[in-house]
């Protein structure tokens, strides 16, 4: 009996073999398709043109749809040096939608454009039986000076991995919003429940800010935002696209108090939890310790939580988590743990 693939990411050689078959180096593109890849960057006279497309496919928090997509978006723009500029969404909704629904998605999007300093340039709605619930997607695009593109090809061994802000704010907040109930049931508090919810807006899920915060720092070589699959997903798609060996501290990993107390109620693995509203930077070694000071400063908690170095022959200890009871692989969620509790039989 064949299987079918399960709902979350592509298996990461499935999509290897897939890109493959697309036509990906054209003569202006300077980073195109790829694990751990952001966004795309198309050489463009003095700038590079900086583009990313995500959808929005758990379910968001109520009202909030718009927003998310544009945040997502604008991160992954963001990520590789690029200011978040021109926006374009795609909108799917379920016949008999309530028109009050589809005019919060549109508030939504608007406002997290005007936040992000993007304009909406264009885009699709349709209401299709193709969906059961509201599906949105996007496109951002935006402008980099050519001195300043970050990629996961440029880490080199050595490199430090810093994490900035705590992980799984998204799926914290998704899951106290989404699982009360189960919640309650395991113990967690109303007011802690509220609260956990309250994570997706504020701190919320943009890394904007503290993308901008971080560009221009000596040694700053790469950033990524850590989405599905979390933060343990993310260092090591980094760790693939540069190339590398990575070494990861458990210990140092930096978590919210109400993500640790949501994660054990539910028995799920906080580190494969939606991370948007964190960062990975990847950072020369002789400057990580003013990096994380730089960050600091600007009020963004950040630690060094691993190293860079070169793949070993047995790719199996390419990606290494240390913890207390000794070094292991570095886990991988191609499932994030957010569906293991809302959709149990995805």
């Amino acid at each position: 009996m064949r299987i079918g693939v399960r709902s979350g990411k592509l298996d990461p050689a499935l999509l290897e073999a897939l890109l493959r078959h697309a036509p990906t180096n054209g003569a202006a593109v300077a980073l195109g398709p790829g694990i751990g890849r952001d966004a795309a960057a198309v050489r463009l006279g003095e700038s590079y043109l900086v583009l990313a497309a995500d959808p929005i496919t758990f379910d968001a928090l109520p009202g909030r749809a718009g927003a998310a997509v544009v945040h997502v978006n604008a991160n992954d723009v963001v990520c590789l040096g690029a200011a978040p500029s021109w926006f374009l969404a795609t909108m799917l909704f379920p016949p008999g939608v309530a028109e009050a629904e589809v005019e919060a998605a549109f508030a939504s999007l608007g406002a997290a454009c005007a936040s992000v300093g993007a304009t909406l340039v264009g885009g699709h709605t349709e209401v299709s039986d193709a969906v059961t619930r509201p599906v949105v997607a996007g496109t951002m695009v935006g402008l980099a000076p050519n001195d300043r593109l970050y990629t996961p090809t440029a880490i080199r061994p050595g490199d430090a991995l810093v994490q900035i802000g705590a992980a799984a704010i998204e799926g914290t907040a998704l899951l106290a919003s989404q699982a009360v109930e189960a919640l309650g049931r395991a113990g967690v508090a109303a007011g802690e429940i509220a609260a956990a919810a309250a994570l997706g807006e504020e701190p919320g899920i943009s890394v904007v800010a503290m993308a901008r915060a971080a560009w221009g720092a000596p040694g700053l070589r790469a950033l990524h935002d850590p989405t599905e699959g979390g933060v343990a997903t993310a260092a090591w798609e980094m760790a693939q696209a540069a190339g590398l060996g990575l070494e990861v501290e458990e210990s140092a990993l930096i978590a919210h108090p109400l993500t640790l107390l949501v994660a054990a109620a539910m028995g799920i693995d906080w580190r494969g939890l939606l991370a948007s509203g964190c960062l990975l930077a990847g950072v020369a070694g002789a400057d990580a310790e003013a990096f994380v000071g730089r960050m600091g400063a600007a009020g963004y908690p950040s630690a060094q939580v691993g190293h860079f170095n070169r793949t070993p022959e047995d790719d199996a200890e390419a990606a290494i988590l240390r913890a207390s009871e000794g070094p292991r692989a570095l886990p991988r969620f191609t499932r994030d743990e957010a569906l293991r509790v809302l959709r149990p039989k995805g």
